[in-house]
Formats: structure tokens, sequence, C-alpha cells
């Protein structure tokens, strides 16, 4: 029998109203319903968000101010749930997905209700953003999926996570986990969470014939060029350390943090090397968010037990 449940539509605003309504305006379909999270930017914003929200009929959850990613999330789940929804879509408001895939995505969580589902994500030239990724135990480090396995890493224990800009989740799994962990505020937090979901039996499932079409940093403002925000570096350097600290062991987390340095350049890599050339803004979000990823690496290294990684 085919579940009659709609697949909830999970978006999380903050100060991206316009994103919302572009990249929403064609994506709910019949078996669908859309709930936006607010995360309270300017009184202006929350306004233009009640007002698109009320004209297409969605569902709105406001939150009183900027809670994070992960806390929104999980206020967004618990309204779904309360509108009978059993999937959840989790979507970012610069990424954008037919109806067509809605359907596609949600008849795949409720085939395989231990599957976290993701699709490909291109950006708007068409080029592969993520096809699924890895995170290596041993270091910390990040790679797509692809590149792990074309030069696989003897040594490396990857660990197989997708994206939460577009992913569906059944609440099977979601109550297993128990949602997101809020204190990542913003990035690692659906690493954390598919490493969780791993753990309590649930699988990453990559539909590569399903597209989204992700514009990269739409939400992050105005950059230049490859230049990534700096609450971006910042909160990457910090929160690869902040999941070490939740889940490895002694000998592991002490590897983690003796790479933070080499690590946390990569990181600031990701937006290339001009932008060091133009602000030391940059280098020095990822250099104090490496420092704050370390100290609670610190703290936490006497009472850690030897081994936790799988």
């Amino acid at each position: 029998m085919t579940d009659p449940a709609p697949i909830a539509i999970i978006v999380v605003n903050y100060a991206s109203s316009a994103l919302v309504e572009r990249n929403l305006a064609g994506v709910q379909a019949a078996d669908s319903r859309v709930v936006v999270v607010d995360n309270y930017s300017t009184a202006e914003e929350r306004t233009q968000v009640r007002v698109l929200v009320q004209e297409r009929g969605w569902e709105l959850v406001e939150m009183v101010d900027n809670r994070g990613f992960g806390a929104a999330v999980n206020a967004g789940v618990r309204a779904a749930r309360g509108l009978g929804c059993r999937t959840f879509l989790l979507l970012n408001p610069d990424c954008g997905v037919t109806p067509v895939t809605v359907s596609e995505l949600r008849a795949a969580s409720l085939g395989d209700e231990l599957a976290l589902v993701a699709p490909r994500l291109v950006d708007l030239d068409g080029t592969v953003v993520s096809s699924g990724s890895t995170l290596n135990l041993v270091d910390g480090r990040i790679r797509s999926l692809r590149a792990t396995r074309a030069s696989p890493d003897p040594r490396a224990r990857p660990v197989v996570w997708a994206t939460a800009a577009c992913l569906v989740v059944h609440d099977e799994v979601w109550q297993r986990v128990g949602g997101f962990d809020e204190g990542f505020f913003m990035y690692w937090e659906d690493v954390d969470f598919g490493y969780r979901a791993v753990g309590v039996g649930a699988h990453v499932v990559l539909r590569e014939d399903l597209v989204a079409v992700h514009d990269q940093g739409g939400t992050q403002g105005p950059r230049r060029g490859r230049a990534k925000s700096d609450l971006y570096y910042f909160y990457n350097c910090r929160n690869r350390l902040l999941f070490g600290v939740r889940h490895l062991g002694r000998s592991d987390l002490l590897r983690w943090l003796l790479s933070t340095p080499r690590v946390s350049w990569e990181i600031l890599l990701h937006g290339g090397r001009r932008q060091l050339l133009e602000s030391p803004r940059p280098a020095w979000s990822a250099l104090r968010g490496g420092l704050s990823g370390m100290l609670l690496a610190a703290r936490r290294l006497p009472s850690a037990p030897r081994s936790l990684s799988r």
C-alpha cells in the first residue's frame, strides 16, 4: 500500500527570503508540504517571510533569534511531524529541485526507511558540486566520494556522508538519531548526523539519476570569486574538532589536534589564494576557528577514552 503521508520540504531561512521565493517557487509537489523555518535576522526580513509564506500556503516556524542551522532544522521537523509528514527533505534556500525529483526522493525514502537519500548536486553551469563525501577518521579530512574511490588511501578510515543542502531523511532514522546536534551552529552538523545515523543502522543512498541545482554560497552574501564567508572558515575549522570531541578516542583526537594547522590551511584554500591578497579576514577567521576547536579538543583529551571511532 502506498503511504499517503506527504514529504516535508524543510528550508532554513536567514536573511534569504529572495532565494527562498526564487528556488521554491516550482518545487512543491502534490505529495509535499513546505515548512520554512526563519532564523531571526531583521524585522523587515521577518515580515517578508511572513508575506511569502502566506501567499504560497506554506507553513512558517518563527525562531525568536538565530540559533543556527541544526536548531532550525530540528524545529522544522517537529512542525512537519505535526502536519503528518513521515519523510523530510532538508533543502538549502540556494538549492533548487523539481517536483518530480521531490516525489522520487520521497518514494526512495519510503521504500527504504533507513536510507539517507541524496541526489547529485550541480552548480548553475552543470558542474558536479557534490555526489557524496567521505570523512577520514584518521586525520579529519573531507574528500569527495569520487576522489576517495579514484585514489584510495590504504591508511584512511573513510565514512560516507551526504550534505544537508539536499537530503531526505525518514522519521524512523530521525527518531533513532535524535535530530541534529545544535552545538555545531552551522557546518559539520550534517557530517555529525550522518555519522550517528550509520551508527544506529542507517546508510547513505546516492541517487545519481536525480539532480538538484545548488547555487554554491548563495546564502553567504556578496563575495569575490571563490572566496567563502568568514563564518564558513571559522565554523569549518572549529567544528571539525568539535566532531572529534564528540566521537573520537584519545589517540585519534590527538592526531586530529596535531594536524589542525595544516587542515585549517586547506579549508582556507577552498576560497582560493587570491582572497588572501585582498583581505586578512579569511585567514583570521580560519585561525580563530582552528584555535577555538583546538581548545575544545585540549579540554577533552584528559578524559577521552582510549578508542571510540569506528
